[in-house]
């Protein structure tokens, strides 16, 4: 009898957008608690979650995508490692699946300094950089606030640890070795401009990726679990530095994807990551793109 197979095939998913190869890769994902949001009754949440066939409590999908034009490969964000659990660090195992290996990545463009974004940069056992020859891409506000000392001291203890020090532990061997490079908005890489969306964290970044005719918006942490701040964009995450603006940035995104009719990448969109947005009456929904069967 042949045995069942214990794991899933890599989690994978090319396709073309012009003359560039988006690549799809998962890091794995967190089964979260209901007090993950602001503003909006645990018994809210389970209704929206059962109406759409999801499970609860809420799953947080974990993607990374790689950006391969002009013989080069960039990374939008680098997944979590060990550090967030069992259920992610999968990067470098799907990466080697797609044909990528850490010293052909030419730079990681982050949305934002969070554990499950930026903490695939650096092996914090040896101090060395996982990916030896690329720059990080990243907005000065991101810099400014994750080494604000002032900041760190008036944060609670578990946002030291997580998004403070962690975060200073997986850029600092990129900033001795002068491999950080900041911007605050515009065009960071030939086709890839920033549209900074604040409010997650003071320089959260969205990218719209252009080439040729076609366009996508690789939107960070826009939404978190689609499910809920889709159908409901006023709801905030706890672990927002400014509730009120990342709920202003998050309108903002999703109105501009509407009416540019952008394909989304989402960090947090489940797996291949990405879709089309529909909206009627301050409302949104996010529909899978079609399979593609060839990159």
């Amino acid at each position: 009898m042949t045995p069942h197979p214990f794991k899933q095939v890599p989690a994978v998913y090319h396709r073309q957008l012009g003359d560039v190869l988006v690549t799809g890769l998962s890091d794995g994902y967190m089964d979260m608690g209901y007090e993950i949001f602001r503003d909006i009754p645990e018994d809210e949440v389970r209704a929206i979650l059962a109406r759409e066939h999801r499970i609860a409590p809420p799953r947080i999908s974990i993607n990374v995508f790689a950006l391969r034009f002009g013989g080069k490969t960039y990374l939008v964000d680098c997944g979590s490692q060990h550090f967030m659990g069992p259920t992610c660090g999968r990067l470098m195992d799907n990466l080697a699946a797609a044909g990528i290996t850490a010293g052909s990545v030419d730079g990681v463009i982050l949305t934002h300094v969070h554990p499950d974004h930026s903490n695939g940069l650096t092996d914090v056992a040896t101090g060395q950089p996982i990916f030896p020859n690329a720059e990080v891409i990243v907005h000065q506000a991101e810099i400014d606030h994750w080494y604000d000392d002032a900041a760190m001291a008036r944060a609670t203890e578990r946002q030291r640890l997580r998004y403070f020090q962690w975060g200073r532990e997986q850029l600092d061997p990129y900033r001795a070795a002068d491999k950080v490079r900041t911007f605050r908005d515009g065009e960071i890489l030939p086709g890839i401009i920033a549209i900074p969306c604040p409010g997650h964290t003071p320089g959260h970044c969205s990218y719209v990726v252009s080439s040729g005719r076609q366009s996508m918006i690789v939107w960070g942490d826009t939404v978190h679990v689609p499910e809920i701040q889709l159908a409901r964009p006023e709801v905030a995450m706890q672990f927002d530095t400014d509730p009120e603006r990342g709920v202003r940035s998050r309108q903002r995104i999703l109105d501009m994807v509407i009416a540019d009719d952008l394909l989304v990448a989402g960090m947090h969109v489940h797996f291949p990551g990405f879709g089309h947005m529909r909206g009627e009456n301050g409302r949104y929904s996010i529909v899978a793109e079609q399979w593609a069967y060839t990159a």
